[in-house]
């Protein structure tokens, strides 16, 4: 048999989705294009069709709101399609942890179909998953149907990836560009946190970054750095360049020594050329990668991500403007405590000191402090305080390991813009928090 027996055309595959089916697709760049782009030309015939998905790059026009009784979008991270659709009325945002939301969801509702995209089949018939892992692979097992958008652009990686197209029901022959982010340029606060950042950083460590220009400039501040190791949920464009540089080699790594580890990649073009056919990448399952007793096996682990705000006390909200959903948890919380269970560990919370935003009243833009007597009303805590640990600004880093509540409101107040200081120290007397300072 030939996997060739196996290709549907689109209109087929479209033709498998029934009225009230749960469709599950791939993380970001492993949706599968076609499909999610004509997946409106069976709307008129479909009602209440459920899609799951994660950090979708796809523009679809189902996500219309014409369609809004033939589909619903239930969403584990949001992406600019999914906030600008929100107020549809048809898409949810699922709450969860990286590491368990597959398996939770699967606790909730079966899929009639997974769907995603995927490399050519090898010579022995065996097809990659190709940028993600963070639940696909467990998705398939369950589904009833899956179809595979197969892409002779995508990437032929390895880890736990590889599947027979023996075991999957439908292949679709597509050659669309894989979807990519487009590199952000460091402004002069990224480069400012990013090197506070690489100052904790010691040769041997091993990293976990988020998305971002942060990120993104922490990497560019590790290029003087040896034998660093990588452990984490998104493989970066950035990671490529401190690898290509032989920063990164993985020797002191104590778990999967020499390899990269990570559940899914999205970035620039020369990433997916720096992950095809290369046998020092692992992607492997994100219920395994994102466990913070996984992630803590590796001494020295140091996580970093960013927030929107952070309160006097320490709580985090990354996901959230109030209560209108952003993005989502994703791995912040599996990848801190990870973290800091780790020998000799640390987790960075990175954020700018101020942000502009629309003043609702008078419309006009209003420089605002990130540092917040109390998150704003309705926001939601992605990071407890609990399990915080450094944070920074572009004025400094501090710990609140082990703090208290007058410490945090003191060290918090001291990276925070300098115009702003006075009014959070006002604030924590007035509701409270502190008394005496």
């Amino acid at each position: 048999m030939d996997y060739k027996e196996k290709l549907i055309t689109l209109e087929q595959a479209l033709e498998l989705v029934k009225s009230n089916y749960n469709i599950v697709t791939g993380l970001g760049a492993t949706e599968p294009q076609d499909f999610m782009n004509n997946l409106h030309t069976i709307g008129d015939r479909v009602k209440n069709v459920t899609i799951t998905n994660c950090l979708p790059m796809n523009h679809g026009e189902f996500l219309k709101p014409e369609y809004k009784e033939s589909f619903n979008i239930d969403g584990w991270f949001y992406s600019p399609t999914l906030r600008k659709a929100h107020l549809n009325g048809n898409i949810s945002y699922i709450p969860n942890h990286l590491h368990l939301a597959g398996i939770k969801r699967l606790a909730h509702m079966k899929p009639n179909i997974y769907a995603g995209s995927a490399s050519m089949p090898d010579k022995h018939g065996f097809i990659s998953l190709s940028l993600s892992n963070t639940y696909e692979k467990r998705m398939m097992e369950e589904a009833d149907i899956i179809i595979l958008e197969v892409n002779p652009n995508y990437p032929r990686t390895f880890g736990d990836v590889e599947v027979h197209y023996s075991d999957i029901d439908y292949l679709i022959a597509s050659n669309y560009e894989v979807p990519a982010l487009p590199d952000v340029v460091s402004n002069e606060k990224d480069i400012i946190i990013g090197n506070l950042i690489a100052e904790y950083i010691n040769d041997g460590d091993c990293i976990q970054l988020g998305i971002g220009g942060i990120p993104n400039a922490v990497t560019d501040a590790l290029m003087t750095k040896k034998d660093l190791g990588v452990h984490t949920e998104m493989m970066t464009s950035g990671m490529v360049k401190l690898a290509q540089a032989g920063v990164i080699n993985g020797k002191k790594k104590n778990l999967h020594k020499g390899k990269i580890v990570c559940t899914f990649a999205l970035g620039n073009k020369e990433l997916y050329e720096f992950l095809d056919d290369n046998t020092s990448v692992m992607f492997l399952d994100g219920n395994y990668v994102n466990d913070p007793y996984v992630i803590a096996q590796n001494d020295n682990m140091v996580s970093i991500n960013t927030s929107i705000e952070v309160d006097l006390t320490g709580q985090c909200c990354s996901e959230s403007i109030g209560p209108i959903q952003f993005s989502g948890t994703g791995g912040q919380s599996d990848t801190a405590v990870g973290a800091q269970k780790s020998k000799n560990g640390k987790s960075f919370i990175a954020l700018y000191s101020t942000a502009m935003v629309k003043n609702k009243e008078t419309g006009e833009r209003e420089e605002i402090s990130k540092i917040v007597p109390m998150l704003k009303q309705g926001a939601y805590v992605t990071l407890s305080r609990n399990d915080v640990d450094y944070v920074v600004t572009e004025y400094g880093v501090v710990s609140l390991r082990g703090t208290n509540i007058k410490e945090r409101v003191e060290r918090l107040i001291s990276i925070a813009h300098p115009k702003f200081r006075d009014e959070l120290l006002e604030e924590a007397h007035k509701i409270g928090l502190i008394y005496d300072i």
